[in-house]
């Protein structure tokens, strides 16, 4: 398949029929040549983060929805809408490149459909963009413009708006090897670009994404690449020397490394994962980064009687949630998360803390994490489980977001961190 729009539709067509992007991309990119998996990417990702308005508009044009096997039509059409929106690409050339798409998505059949589509929308453009609902005007999904309304009233605006750019890339200066003020001094050296960080003491916001390999000191560990608000957890936990800490869903390891960083003199740091494949990702990090830990796979919920034998001073858990303050960084999540969802993510996450409450020592401290904006996995998750294990809900203050309830939020900011949401329980004395 040599266009690149093609290999883009084959890709969001495979999303629209329910896969990860994430999963699905580095193999799907395989059938563009080096020089087109830039443009692929972006018509990818672009496409996908405005989705639900390049649908909305697309269905305005269509005299009854693509068939559930014509998706990569559907994708492809949305894609020409992208490019016509948001790149600078000539218009006759993307309607003729569109149109050709077909022919390597072997359904010539639909040329006739892509550039009606596309040449009604150059006519009507206008009057298609007034006629979009309040959810597609904000590129959100309607179930979840609704839920962020009704949450975050005016900063629902600014949800959206994070939600359709392109994350910063931010760096963690790792503090045994380094200061930020070195290191921004050796950025400079480097010719890159950057900016401390407004929000961590620890993070570098780069003006323009690099490569890593370009980073200086990147392979020497003295630099790790990790979202400013993610950056909040490792000293929001607070590590102690001495102590024996559990980091209970650590792929890929940027908060457990953090902790270590932060404090080398932590007696113990167990890194546990589910996925064996996933808790490579750890041991690598830790390695470039001369970190030790102890890596282990296992189920959160269900805790190996090992890990029980001797309570944990202190528990970090960043449990799997819808991922909707990260929605940036994943946009098929703007397709493949449905409402019914969150009771499911929200029903793990109680499990994971009642797994997790017995291996904390009396006194000891469980900072639970999301990258969900919603407080149906959040404040109601956590006020439901302090309800019903004791636990002491302490008060969080950052510097960034907003308090909620039981925790406090970060909101995704278009030149900032992503949605994250931290509350700190203790286990009181029996």
């Amino acid at each position: 398949m040599s266009s690149p729009r093609a290999i883009a539709a084959d890709i969001i067509g495979r999303v629209l029929a329910g896969q990860s992007l994430n999963r699905l991309l580095p193999d799907a990119l395989d059938a563009a040549t080096t020089t087109q998996r830039p443009f692929c990417q972006e018509l990818v990702y672009g496409t996908l983060r405005e989705w639900p308005c390049l649908e909305e508009t697309c269905l305005s044009f269509l005299a009854k929805p693509m068939r559930r096997k014509d998706q990569d039509i559907m994708a492809l059409l949305c894609i020409g809408l992208y490019e016509l929106e948001q790149l600078s690409t000539p218009v006759h050339a993307v309607v003729s490149e569109t149109v050709n798409a077909t022919r390597a998505l072997k359904k010539p059949w639909a040329k006739g459909v892509v550039n009606g589509v596309l040449r009604a929308y150059q006519r009507q453009e206008g009057i298609a963009r007034k006629a979009l609902s309040p959810a597609a005007q904000r590129a959100l999904p309607v179930w979840l413009h609704t839920a962020l309304c009704a949450q975050y009233e005016g900063a629902a605006e600014q949800i959206a708006l994070a939600a359709r750019h392109r994350p910063p890339m931010t760096l963690r200066v790792n503090q045994l090897k380094s200061t930020r003020d070195d290191y921004l001094r050796s950025l400079v050296e480097a010719e890159i670009a950057a900016t401390p960080c407004a929000v961590s003491a620890d993070g570098v916001v780069l003006r323009r994404p690099v490569d890593v390999g370009s980073l200086p000191g990147f392979s020497q560990g003295v630099a790790s690449v990790q979202d400013s608000s993610a950056q909040l957890a490792a000293r929001l936990l607070a590590p102690q020397a001495g102590e024996r800490i559990l980091d209970a869903c650590a792929a890929p390891g940027g908060k457990a490394c953090h902790l270590l960083e932060l404090q080398p003199n932590i007696e113990e740091l167990v890194a546990l994962d589910i996925s064996e494949s996933r808790l490579q990702r750890v041991i690598e990090n830790t390695t470039r980064l001369d970190l030790r830990l102890t890596p282990l796979v296992a189920d959160a919920s269900a805790l190996p009687d090992t890990l029980l034998a001797t309570p944990f001073d202190a528990i970090l858990a960043d449990v799997p949630c819808s991922a909707t303050g990260v929605i940036r960084r994943n946009p098929d999540i703007k397709i493949l998360r449905e409402p019914d969802d969150i009771a499911g993510f929200a029903s793990q996450q109680l499990e994971i803390l009642a797994g997790l409450w017995p291996a904390l020592t009396t006194g000891g401290r469980l900072l639970y994490v999301t990258c969900s904006l919603l407080a149906a996995e959040n404040d109601e998750v956590v006020s439901r489980f302090a309800t019903e294990q004791g636990a002491h809900i302490d008060a969080v203050t950052l510097g960034t977001g907003t308090p909620r309830q039981h925790g406090w939020q970060t909101l995704p900011n278009q030149h900032g961190g992503d949605g994250l949401y931290f509350a700190l329980l203790r286990k009181p004395a029996e």
